[in-house]
C-alpha cells in the first residue's frame, strides 16, 4: 500500500492543467518541474511516510513564491530549510507572510513532526494561478470559478480518497475560501463539518498587532482536532 507521501506526489504532479481559462489567467503545475518535485518527495518522505488519517487544512491555491517553489503548501524556501530541515539551493527571498504565520502555529503545536502527523496542508485548487504574472485566486473572477469548478471538485475528491483524509472535519484557511469549500462539500458530501479560520496572509497583513492572539486561536482550534493515539 502506498504511503500518503507517494499518493500526494502522484496527485500533485498528475493533476491536469485546464484547457483554457478566461480573463488572461494562466495555470501552471510547479510539481512537474524536477527541482520542485524532488523537494516535494523529500518533504513527503520525512513527514508523510505513513497512512495515518489527517485533517485537511485547505487554502485557496498555491502561490508562485511559496508552494510554487518548494512543492510544500504554505512553506517558502526559508521555512523549508529552517523549520522542516530540508536542505536545498533555492535562492533567498523575502519570507512569505502566510508562511511566517503558519510556522508559528506549527511550532506552538509541537513542531513539524507532530503537526504533520495530524494535519495535511493543501489547497482546494492545487495549481498555481497567475494573472499578469502575479498570483491570482480561483475566486477572483466569477467566470474563473465556473471554469475551474469541475477541477476543484476533482481535486477535493482525489485528495480525500488518495490521501485517506479524515472526513469528520476539514479546515478552511480564509472565510471566502470557506464559502466555496462549503458549497463544494454540499455537492460532494466529503466532510461532516467544516471549520473556517481567517487566512494567514489576511491576519499578517491587516492584524499583525494581534499576532499572538491570532496564533492562539489557530492553536486552540487545531489542537482540539488532534487524533488520540
Amino acid at each position: 500500500m502506498k504511503h500518503v507521501a507517494d499518493q500526494l506526489s502522484q496527485f500533485l504532479s498528475g493533476f491536469p492543467l485546464p484547457q483554457s481559462l478566461p480573463n488572461d489567467v494562466e495555470a501552471y503545475s510547479p510539481f512537474r518541474e524536477p527541482l520542485v518535485y524532488q523537494l516535494l518527495k523529500k518533504f513527503g518522505a520525512k513527514y508523510y511516510a505513513d497512512n495515518n488519517p489527517r485533517v485537511a487544512v485547505l487554502g485557496i491555491n498555491p502561490g508562485r513564491l511559496g508552494m510554487g517553489r518548494t512543492g510544500v503548501a504554505f512553506t517558502d524556501p526559508g521555512a523549508l530549510r529552517e523549520f522542516c530541515g530540508i536542505a536545498h539551493e533555492l535562492p533567498q527571498q523575502r519570507p512569505e507572510l502566510s508562511t511566517q504565520f503558519v510556522y508559528q502555529v506549527v511550532a506552538a503545536l509541537g513542531g513539524p513532526t507532530v503537526f504533520y502527523q495530524h494535519f495535511y496542508l493543501g489547497s482546494i485548487y492545487p495549481l498555481v494561478l497567475l494573472h499578469n504574472k502575479l498570483n491570482y485566486n480561483y475566486y477572483d473572477s466569477p467566470v474563473l470559478i465556473k471554469a475551474l469548478w469541475p477541477d476543484m471538485q476533482l481535486s477535493l475528491r482525489q485528495q480525500v480518497q488518495a490521501l485517506g483524509l479524515r472526513t469528520d472535519v476539514a479546515v478552511s484557511l480564509g472565510k471566502r475560501n470557506g464559502t466555496f469549500l462549503n458549497r463544494l462539500n454540499d455537492e460532494l458530501g466529503l466532510f461532516k463539518r467544516i471549520i473556517v479560520l481567517d487566512h494567514p496572509r489576511y491576519l499578517m497583513q491587516y492584524h499583525r498587532r494581534d499576532l499572538d492572539a491570532n496564533v492562539a486561536v489557530y492553536v486552540e482550534t487545531l489542537g482540539s482536532l488532534f487524533t488520540v493515539k
